[in-house]
């Protein structure tokens, strides 16, 4: 098992920045990938960025490139999501994930965290 927990969402302007942190705890060694998603009310969820453990590839939703960026801290655990520029469209709760692939896959989520955007 894996648990998450994710820190830093708040209230900003729009032009501000928030950076998030997602904390990851128990059988950290098997993930392989970790990403921030988000949900609007009455939208999917939808994927904003991941990264890989091994090696630090990134992908973004077009949406967020160029405002925002994924990084990671391996020794810590911990996975990071700077947001610049936000919008108030960026609005949402941000959701930190923890992914398995192979043979024996899985899916963690934390509790999410609410990002609020004014106008």
């Amino acid at each position: 098992q894996v648990q998450l927990v994710e820190s830093g969402g708040g209230l900003v302007q729009a032009g501000g920045s928030l950076k998030l942190s997602c904390a990851a705890s128990g059988s950290t060694l098997s993930i392989n990938v970790m990403g921030w998603y988000r949900q609007a009310p009455g939208n999917q969820r939808e994927l904003v960025a991941a990264i890989t453990t091994s090696g630090g590839s990134t992908t973004y939703a077009d949406s967020v490139k160029g405002r925002f960026t994924i990084s990671r801290d391996n020794a810590k655990n911990t996975v990071y999501l700077q947001m610049n520029s936000l919008k108030p469209e960026d609005t949402a709760v941000y959701y930190c994930n923890a992914r398995r692939v192979g043979p024996f896959p899985g899916d963690y989520w934390g509790q999410g965290t609410q990002v609020t955007v004014s106008s």
